[in-house]
């Protein structure tokens, strides 16, 4: 059955009436793609936002388009191989492929309408205000349009390559994501031609224009040099069409942009050699089956009907836009030099055990370290794998790397440790989907280095981050751990709000040693003295605990369960949890993107609150907290709720044990992140998002609370 608003209230006037739901009921359940373009649309709010800066609101709506693609490139074309297919197995809210791909276009084309006001009539006029101009083509003068004229001659011209259509020519490959030019000619011996010309990808999309009073040619280079008026390259190239077709008429060009699935299907049981495999794998990312077609509202029928025909799409999988095509591309005005128009800047806190002279396994040797990124400096995670490789008495390191992003330190520290002949294991998960070609480099880079590596686990993705140091002590032999919600990643620790801990716990550091075994050889261990792991019995082990809180609170009445998560779709955890409800269990949980779990049922889901967050940080990091009767347990780390986590990775959560770092991950994280009333946005029983009730003890921006708390504690 297809998932509407008039199901859910069905739903509700059944308990009304007296009638339990059912709680496996499709009804009881938001489809997991609506969710997305609903969080996604919160991204789109913060690019609406007034109080946002202009340039971070210019970035959020970047961030959207950019999401958008990947959605089409995954989400979309897996549904569209499913419809293919013929799958007949429907998500826990009963939507068949088909129709799920009409609810996507239905719930989709007003945020489009949205994003596109957003840059016409808002965004793009404060910009000029601000004195950042992004102009057409025609606004320039004579004396700028002649001065990128010679640019294009000179730099543009040489790389261009027209490729015409005809019988003659079959209809050119267009790649994924590119910006095309489909160009209509009036050939004086032929009639009418028909061109596609590629704009190149190794320019900036948006040109800057020359500031020609300026005597220096310094001046009038890359974004964030001085230069605040701007053009579209494309807009530049059909400006000076006359040089790639002399003898022809341009009659027109009109701009267009494809999407292509890019989904990679790695049969892995029937490689021989993972590393080379992936490698072709994904180099035939840009030959996927068009999936969307996207044009400006102003391209005629009968080229829209050339590009369709050819690219075997129809004709709901178009997208006209009234803006411009590719919005992911105007973050680089967020390159420009213009603090005022920003967030202000800050500086991450280094704790004092940690300070870049300390000794780090003295510190942790003495009690556990909790980081919240990016609040508290990466640096510490970085010196620690520094000073493990210089360290004479470290004997090994054992790492995973998922996203580690370029020119990464993590990285070249591996490599010195084991030019000190450290022994040095590390597992690069080449399926991190959109990573694959950098974790390739990086793989044989350490490979080269003498590193030895593994290149993930047969069927699974390993996610878990972990990294752990064996060094020799006057004690004996002692193990240092770092584990944490998010990536070995210097670049992404600065803007993903991730959680680290340092530990050498003996059993913890036993557990990890017996995972990366298990990763690296034939190891079969599934139960661990204290980490919770997937795929082997993480998901028993939180069901059993959402079951000991529903009897806790059965013997006190005070049960609480809270999440903070990415994600929550699993749906033996979502009807856990309704359980819980139902028995009155107090449940609030954070989830910042796709929930399916729908809240405020009468009967089934009462006591269940859901927010989501999207701000100036990411919400990165999970966390997995039960009151058990007053013996409170935490849990962190880098499983969300998904069928994909829980069955088809490696994961890990890891216990808070420590006093003073549980209550710091409960009250000053956790519970502060749950009481926002300013980014926060609630989740309504029908699957939209509201804001929170107006009340007399509104709490402030948590990610803004959080960081004026780390200025207080610098200070």
């Amino acid at each position: 059955m297809s998932q509407t608003k008039e199901d859910t209230a069905v739903i509700l006037r059944a308990v009304e009436l007296g009638a339990k739901p059912d709680p496996s009921d499709p009804a009881l359940f938001i489809n997991r793609e609506l969710s997305w373009l609903r969080f996604n649309g919160r991204v789109l709010e913060e690019a609406m936002s007034p109080s946002t800066p202009l340039l971070e609101r210019v970035n959020f709506l970047s961030i959207f388009a950019g999401n958008l693609d990947e959605f089409f490139m995954v989400r979309v074309s897996g549904l569209r191989q499913q419809l293919k297919a013929g799958v007949l197995e429907a998500p826990p809210d009963g939507m068949t492929p088909a129709e799920q791909l009409q609810e996507i276009r239905e719930s989709l084309l007003p945020l489009l309408e949205l994003a596109d006001g957003c840059w016409i009539e808002q965004l793009s006029p404060q910009l000029r205000e601000a004195g950042i101009r992004v102009q057409s083509w025609q606004e320039l003068d004579v004396a700028e349009q002649e001065a990128l004229g010679a640019r294009f001659e000179s730099e543009i011209f040489p790389v261009l390559t027209p490729l015409a259509f005809d019988p003659g020519h079959p209809f050119p490959h267009i790649s994924n994501l590119s910006v095309n030019l489909a160009v209509l000619l009036e050939d004086p011996g032929y009639g009418e031609r028909f061109a596609r010309l590629k704009v190149p990808a190794n320019f900036p999309r948006l040109l800057a224009v020359p500031q020609l009073e300026l005597e220096s040619p310094e001046a009038v280079g890359p974004m964030g040099s001085g230069s605040r008026g701007f053009v579209l390259i494309e807009e530049v190239i059909v400006a000076n069409l006359g040089l790639l077709f002399p003898g022809l008429e341009i009659i027109a060009a009109f701009p267009f942009r494809v999407t292509r699935d890019a989904d990679l299907d790695l049969e892995e049981d029937e490689a021989d050699d993972l590393l080379t495999a992936m490698a072709e794998v994904v180099g035939r990312r840009h030959f996927g089956s068009a999936i969307r077609l996207e044009i400006n509202e102003a391209m005629p029928p009968r080229i829209r009907d050339i590009l369709i025909e050819n690219l075997e799409l129809e004709s709901h999988q178009v997208y006209a836009t009234r803006s411009r095509i590719g919005l992911a591309n105007i973050s680089e005005l967020c390159g420009l030099d213009a603090p005022e128009l920003k967030y202000p800047p800050f500086l991450p806190a280094v704790p004092p055990q940690v300070a870049s002279d300390a000794n780090i396994f003295s510190a942790v040797a003495r009690r556990d370290l909790l980081l919240y990124h990016p609040y508290d400096s990466f640096a510490p995670v970085v010196s620690f794998l520094r000073q493990a490789a210089q360290d004479p008495d470290v004997l090994a390191i054992k790492q995973t790397l998922y996203r580690v992003g370029p020119d990464s330190p993590v990285v070249e520290a591996l490599m010195e440790a084991r030019e000190n002949n450290k022994q040095v294991s590390v597992l690069v998960e080449l399926k991190a989907r959109f990573d694959e070609e950098s974790n390739i480099e990086w793989g044989r880079a350490l490979e080269q280095a003498g590193v030895h590596v593994v290149y993930g686990v047969l069927g699974l993705k390993t996610h878990a981050k972990m990294c752990l140091v064996v060094r020799r002590e006057r004690s004996g032999i002692r193990r240092y751990v770092h584990l944490s919600t998010g990536n070995y990643n210097v670049v992404t620790s600065r803007i993903y709000a991730d959680l680290g801990f340092f530990t050498c716990d003996e059993a913890i550091a036993e557990d990890v040693a017996l995972l990366f075994n298990t990763l690296t050889g034939y190891s079969r261990k599934q139960a661990y003295r204290k980490l919770l792991v997937a795929p082997s019995h993480m998901r028993g082990e939180i069901l059993r605990r959402i079951d000991r809180e529903i009897e806790r609170h059965r013997a006190g009445g005070d049960g609480h369960i809270a999440f903070k998560v990415n994600s929550l779709v699993d749906r033996a955890c979502i009807q856990s949890l309704y359980r819980a409800s139902a028995e009155g269990v107090r449940i609030d949980l954070q989830v910042r993107g796709v929930c399916c779990l729908r809240p405020g049922v009468p009967g089934v889901s009462e006591t269940i609150a859901v927010t989501s967050i999207v701000g100036r940080f990411l919400e990165h990091s999970r966390i997995y907290y039960f009151r058990n009767g007053g013996d409170e347990e935490v849990f962190v780390g880098s499983a969300d709720l998904m069928p994909r986590n829980l069955n088809g990775r490696v994961e890990l959560l890891f216990p808070i044990e420590d006093d003073r770092l549980l209550v710091e991950v409960r009250d000053a994280i956790l519970f502060t992140h749950l009481r926002d009333s300013v980014k926060a946005r609630v989740l309504e029983p029908d699957g939209s998002y509201s804001r929170v009730p107006d009340s007399d003890e509104r709490s402030p921006d948590s990610q803004q609370a959080l960081l004026e708390r780390r200025a207080r504690a610098a200070v």
